[in-house]
């Protein structure tokens, strides 16, 4: 077998449509994809084309792989498989024992390794053959292996090289992390290379996108070394906890950001000649139409990471220098589906625990898009599953999959719409229901009557703060006495970065910083803050992580009375519990504890309080 002809390793394969052959306008399918496994070698042979017969079918489809040769997983960013496991399927102690048996080396954390011998091979050799070079020892290559039985490799490896090779099996966490740290990131790796290969010059970049035709895009959005950027720069986001990554074309480069706790960090950028098959093949794998350029799109790509199911919605929408990209992430492993986790004051989690074991009535969740108000109603509704209760939803769309719960996809082109689906739900005999958000009068009016007939039901709104919702659904044409009926409670949220616990620090108190604080705020901090000073958890960040700051009305007597009549959202605000903490007073309290800073709690409510005042 011709070791040197295998693809780089960490190959997502997309399914082929029928008959595995693309359409060349659109995509054959979903654009679900999977890791290929290795096929198990056997030590001591391997076949060769003249040992197989003629008529044998081939173990994989050429034309879905390079070569026709499986593709190795990406060592170092991705999950050889399942707990135990090799990239053949055998479990891992088997090799182990066997390389033990063979006199071959095992060790259990990661070595030292020399940065001469690191240099000797590339990143996507390193990659490909799964091997990281230790030291050159008495003229020999020692090196550190995932799979030191990998026969073919080692003799590539040393052909490269031009030195024998002593092998050193090494445990797949200790692997993965000596891969990152001397390997960095391939993507970047890759797409610097792929610009070394480029015949155009920097100055002589075609900008004209209409010149290339459909076909053309589909051709280079096939090309191998394309393919496996586009899956490394996906792997790469889930791995560092990307929510979003936009590709985003401009005059003279093309660039890649991932939004990392909320914010924007750019990567280093592809070469722009590649922007029409880069974009081509996000596309493709998305289910898109890969001729039209010209109107916004939608898709959606499922993969698999970890051995575990992670799906992407791809958007796109034509700008001035092509198509925008952004795909979102949706990890559910990453999804912390309870209210501690989400940074939920434990005065706050018990006023909610009394609001959602009511049996009946409206509770509210309002914050701005990407404030975190679906995942705490999916903390409170995994918190509620009763196997006794019959609990659905419907969602646009629906981003992650919750055990036990009946969830619904909204879809307009087919008439299922909030108020349609709504009134369908109606019809199943649930006991809570979950509606994504109320954008209109007729989702308002249902869902007022749903709560007024002895449903529980969780919705959210867009206001700047909690008791605006009253407004807000008055606004929409709701009588304000039938609101006053079924409202329960109203939360309002934003989201911040939580310090990095490992490089945490107590530092003095800005002067910037203090002259935006209150008097109230600057004695609770007392001149100091805790900050991140950035290591290699955060990646120099000083950041982890997000949480929530949180604000909490429950309906009383006198609220609803007032409500009822009509009031002004300022006489509403007059009301409420005096022990009512705002989003503001509830961040600035974090920071005092030393989880967040003084900065971020200002940055995240600093809407609301120019609406307050």
């Amino acid at each position: 077998m011709n070791c040197a002809a295998q693809p780089l390793c960490g190959v997502v394969e997309e399914h082929a449509g029928s008959g595995g052959k693309p359409d060349s306008t659109k995509s054959p399918g979903p654009g679900t994809l999977f890791l290929r496994e290795q096929k198990n070698r056997s030590e001591n042979h391997v076949i060769t084309p003249s040992e197989q017969r003629p008529n044998q079918p081939a173990t994989t489809n050429p034309s879905r792989t390079l070569n026709g040769l499986n593709a190795k997983p990406l060592a170092g960013a991705i999950n050889t498989g399942a707990a135990g496991t090799t990239l053949g399927g055998a479990p891992r102690v088997d090799v182990k024992e066997r390389a033990k048996q063979l006199g071959i080396e095992w060790v259990e954390k990661a070595p030292p390794a020399d940065p001469e011998a690191i240099a000797l091979i590339d990143a996507d050799v390193a990659v490909r053959l799964r091997v990281i070079p230790l030291r050159v020892e008495r003229g020999r290559l020692v090196v550190a292996m995932l799979d030191p039985l990998d026969i073919a490799s080692v003799d590539e490896l040393a052909t490269l090289v031009g030195k024998p090779v002593t092998r050193i099996g090494l445990e797949l966490a200790a692997f993965n992390e000596l891969m990152r740290e001397h390997f960095g990131t391939t993507a970047a790796r890759m797409a610097a290379s792929l610009a070394g290969d480029s015949d155009l010059a920097a100055g002589d970049l075609e900008h004209n996108l209409d010149a290339i035709e459909a076909d053309d895009v589909h051709r280079m959005a096939e090309q191998p070394t394309l393919i496996h950027l586009v899956n490394l720069l996906l792997l790469e986001a889930i791995q560092s906890r990307t929510s979003d990554v936009h590709i985003e074309p401009f005059e003279r480069e093309l660039k890649v950001k991932y939004r990392i706790d909320g914010v924007l960090v750019e990567q280093p950028p592809p070469p722009k000649n590649l922007q029409p098959a880069l974009i081509g093949r996000v596309k493709i794998m998305a289910g898109m139409n890969i001729a039209e350029r010209y109107i916004p799109q939608d898709g959606h790509i499922t993969l698999r990471f970890e051995g575990r199911k992670v799906d992407i919605r791809v958007s796109t929408v034509p700008t001035l220098y092509g198509e925008s990209v952004v795909m979102r992430i949706l990890d559910k492993s990453s999804l912390p589906l309870d209210l501690v986790h989400l940074g939920m004051s434990e005065r706050h989690r018990a006023i909610i625990d009394k609001m959602i074991a009511k049996p009946h009535g409206l509770v509210l969740v309002t914050g701005p898009t990407g404030s975190g108000k679906t995942t705490s109603l999916y903390a409170a509704l995994s918190k509620l599953y009763d196997p006794r209760k019959k609990i659905m939803t419907i969602e646009d769309p629906v981003e992650y999959e919750l055990a036990g719960i009946n969830q619904i996809p909204v879809n307009p082109k087919r008439g299922l719409t909030f108020a349609t689906g709504l009134r369908s739900i109606l019809r199943q005999d649930p006991d809570i229901i979950f509606v994504g958000e109320i954008r209109d009068s007729e989702t308002v009016d249902i869902a007022i009557r749903s709560a007024l007939t002895g449903h529980l039901i969780f919705s959210t709104l867009h206001t700047n703060d909690a008791i605006s919702s009253v407004g807000r659904m008055i606004d929409m044409g709701a009588e304000p006495f039938l609101v006053a009926s079924v409202l329960e409670g109203l939360l309002a949220q934003r989201l911040g970065r939580r310090i990095c616990l490992a490089c945490a620090k107590e530092v003095p108190l800005p002067e910037d910083v203090e002259h935006r604080l209150t008097h109230k705020e600057r004695e609770l901090l007392g001149g100091k803050q805790t900050v991140g000073t950035g290591c290699e958890k955060c990646k120099g960040a000083g950041f982890r992580g997000r949480l929530g700051f949180f604000e909490l009305v429950r309906i009383t007597a006198p609220l609803r009375a007032a409500i009822s009549q009509g009031k002004s959202t300022m006489e509403l605000r007059a009301l409420v519990e005096h022990d009512f903490i705002t989003m503001r007073d509830d961040g600035m309290l974090k920071a005092a504890a030393g989880i967040t800073t003084p900065e971020e709690v200002l940055r995240a409510t600093q809407d609301v309080e120019d609406a307050v005042i």
